[in-house]
């Protein structure tokens, strides 16, 4: 239940992938989570592939930032979402801006914030890198200066809204007038009361995880569970939500009333650390009995799987993980290490995970995989790449 609700199951399209079908993908889930980390592609883009396939790569770009029917904002931390949701996420705009941290730096930062919101009416839009004015770096958040901060409050806060993403990463920030972002027919829907919002919140949390707890609900939109403990039994006395026992779990779970209960699976996907069906650490533990922890921030020669690792979801188990990185200057997807999880076969997980490093390389025009010795996985695999490609391809 809870890989079809996270689309999973749907059989990938094998004709051309259009803005419809990324419209499907993005209702289900609710959110795309982005990130940054560019080793083997964004999660955000990542998530796409894992549902979709390969498809044209500006998709989603076009759909976020040319027809503006996806919208940054911070709810499952930065991420994409629906732009009909963006009256749904004023009471998280609201909290940030009541939030004790936020308003003492503002206080204290009052014209520096005016002077950046001022210029970006100006000049608009602009990336952080254009603003004009003294820059003074700090020694937090990630080295930003007043001036970015005062950026990032203001977009978190509703006034500024993400046009674009540029930059030399393709991945920096173009802020701008909301009313210049948003279009004009959303802004003027009115606002739920904050309540009714999470509510609403919450039934899109449940559609995309099939089955569900009240701490997985709330932490779809990273609201407090405490509060949503309240707002989910009054959605089960309504009948929005169905009541359930999931043998092994100690909290009551909750079940969309139409969430889809498939006899069997036949999922045979990557997905990214910050994809929706791992993204909940204790809820994939919970689930799958699959323990993730990424350990890009780890020292090298204390990992245990790997920089940038992606788990592989086969049938309706989660059988083995792969750290990867796309080579893009030799045109080689790597896969530095490969291993299965206790209840997997490598001989059983090694023909379908190599089809699909085969078809992820493909996506992002490299020419073939090449498989390291570290993992109990990489052997197997190793020859069923080599099956694939040819002799000579896998080293």
């Amino acid at each position: 239940m809870a890989l079809a609700a996270t689309g999973l199951t749907t059989p990938r399209p094998t004709g051309r992938v259009d803005r419809r079908h990324l419209s499907r993908v993005v209702g289900q889930i609710g959110l795309l989570q982005l990130d940054s980390v560019n080793v083997v592609g964004r999660a955000h883009d990542l998530a796409l592939f894992s549902r979709l396939g390969p498809h044209r790569r500006g998709l989603l770009t076009d759909a976020a930032y040319g027809r503006r029917e996806l919208i940054e904002a911070w709810c499952h931390e930065a991420s994409l979402v629906p732009t009909a949701h963006w009256p749904l996420l004023a009471w998280r705009r609201t909290a940030t801006l009541a939030g004790r941290w936020w308003t003492d730096w503002a206080q204290a930062n009052h014209a520096v914030i005016a002077a950046a919101e001022a210029q970006v009416a100006d000049r608009g839009p602009l990336t952080a890198a254009q603003m004009e004015g003294e820059r003074v770096r700090r020694g937090s958040w990630w080295g930003w200066d007043d001036t970015k901060r005062s950026l990032e409050f203001l977009f978190a806060i509703g006034r500024l809204a993400v046009a674009n993403r540029t930059g030399s990463t393709g991945f920096e920030r173009s802020y701008d007038l909301v009313e210049r972002v948003v279009p004009a027919e959303v802004l003027a829907r009115p606002e739920p009361a904050h309540q009714d919002a999470r509510k609403a919140l919450l039934l899109i949390a449940a559609r995309a995880q099939g089955v569900a707890t009240v701490y997985d609900l709330a932490d779809h939109h990273r609201q407090q569970a405490t509060a949503a403990r309240a707002l989910v039994a009054e959605l089960a006395e309504d009948g929005l939500l169905v009541p359930a026992t999931v043998e092994g779990w100690k909290e009551s779970a909750f079940i969309h009333p139409e969430a889809s209960r498939p006899r069997r699976t036949e999922v045979r996907a990557l997905v990214a650390p910050f994809d929706p069906v791992v993204w909940n650490r204790r809820r994939a533990e919970r689930l799958f009995g699959f323990r993730y922890r990424i350990e890009i921030y780890t020292p090298a020669p204390k990992r245990v799987h790997g920089y940038y690792v992606l788990p592989f979801v086969l049938g309706d188990r989660v059988v083995g993980r792969v750290d990867a990185k796309a080579d893009r200057k030799a045109g080689v997807l790597l896969a530095h290490a490969a291993f299965t999880e206790e209840h997997a076969s490598p001989l059983a997980v090694a023909e379908p995970l190599a089809v699909e490093l085969v078809e992820l390389a493909r996506f992002h025009g490299l020419d073939r995989v090449q498989v390291g010795a570290k993992g109990d996985l990489a052997g197997p695999l190793a020859s069923a790449v080599s099956a694939l490609h040819g002799a000579g391809a896998v080293t």
